[in-house]
């Protein structure tokens, strides 16, 4: 699948972000004196790249880290180490980790978050016009009247009446809402929108029409999104790639039509396994994993994972295996990622 913004005329699509080693730990502190005597490894030395234009999706179980990581890259958080590297508008490459706190104001307005909750990320006591108009406020951009136009553009361009601007969040459904919360996320002409699982808190019949919405805004605004979910069905509708997260890890990354159906990871095989199929034909066993995820602050040695993979072996447990390219295009960390034949979402062996 070739990213959105029609780079597959054989030219090389522009990366966009790109981190490399980026770890984030936090202390855990106990006595008196609140002393540190260890650190959870929030998330444990991970890179990838996102090109412009496309989609690149962030999954895994809840507390893997990806959540930690997206805020590390719009740096609500400050990562621990590894860099963060951003293409502006102005062609200079910047590390968001480092540059000093006073500086990213300006790469802010490239740079923006959809939240999950629709409902807690707004503030009742604001108006759509406050809301939506909050970031061109704070950032001096335009006249009030200026503004107000502007408003009224975001709130059209998302599928809301601009007479509802002077209404407040309290009279909108979830949907409405998150529709709400994309207009503010759009309001500067970001490049880069991250969309922290927009859609968990809302219900299947609005799922669709928010990610539909998100794709034709990715059409006709050229976005390029980091898409963090859970749900492995709605990440293949609107992802070109995606990257598999365990225990602030990346286990597994290709793109999503080769993940989808030929994974390498077991990890990533046990993830799709629970994926509902409409079709009954293509019923699949469900992979239940054995054991708890593991203590990211007292992670098991050698791979992660091995504690509950059903083909783990003595390497497994003492060799932690590194992301490594099995394929063109196609990442993964296991050892034995070449020799096994894993089921895809189709029930049939990948191999």
């Amino acid at each position: 699948m070739q990213p959105r913004n029609g780079a597959g005329n054989g030219a090389e699509p522009q990366v966009l972000l790109s981190v490399q080693n980026l770890r984030k730990y936090f202390p855990i502190r106990r006595g008196f004196f609140r002393q540190t005597v260890g650190h959870v490894r929030a998330v444990d030395d991970i890179s990838f790249q996102i090109h412009r234009g496309e989609t690149l999706a962030l999954v895994g179980e809840s507390g893997c880290g990806k959540t930690t990581t997206a805020r590390c890259i719009v740096r609500a958080l400050n990562a621990t180490s590894g860099q963060i590297m951003f293409c502006t508008r102005d062609g200079r490459t910047v590390d968001i980790a480092s540059v000093p706190r006073n500086e990213l104001r300006p790469l802010r307005r490239e740079m923006q978050m959809i939240f999950q909750d629709p409902f807690s990320s707004l503030n009742p006591r604001m108006s759509l016009l406050d809301i939506v108009g909050e970031p061109l406020l704070v950032n001096n951009v335009g006249s009030r009247e200026e503004r107000v136009d502007r408003v009224a553009e975001l709130l059209k361009l998302v599928g809301l009446r601009p007479e509802y601007m002077q209404r407040y969040p309290h009279a909108f459904s979830g949907g409405e809402r998150q529709r709400i919360g994309i207009a503010r996320a759009l309001a500067l002409n970001p490049s880069l929108v991250i969309a922290d699982e927009p859609v968990s808190a809302l219900d299947v019949s609005v799922q669709a029409q928010i990610l539909n919405l998100l794709l034709r805004l990715q059409t006709e605004l050229g976005l390029t999104y980091l898409f963090v979910a859970h749900d492995l069905s709605v990440v293949k509708h609107i992802s070109e790639r995606v990257a598999v997260m365990y225990v602030g890890h990346i286990v597994e990354l290709a793109e999503s039509e080769e993940l989808f159906s030929a994974p390498m990871h077991p990890y990533t095989e046990a993830l799709l396994s629970a994926v509902p199929r409409p079709d009954p034909r293509l019923r699949s066993e469900r992979i239940l994993l054995a054991g708890d995820v593991a203590d990211p602050a007292n992670p098991p040695s050698g791979c992660y994972f091995h504690p509950r993979c059903r083909y783990a072996t003595e390497q497994c447990k003492v060799e932690a295996p590194t992301l490594h390219e099995v394929e063109p295009g196609h990442h993964v960390a296991c050892h034995r990622a070449r020799e096994l034949d894993l089921v895809g979402v189709t029930g049939k062996r990948g191999k």
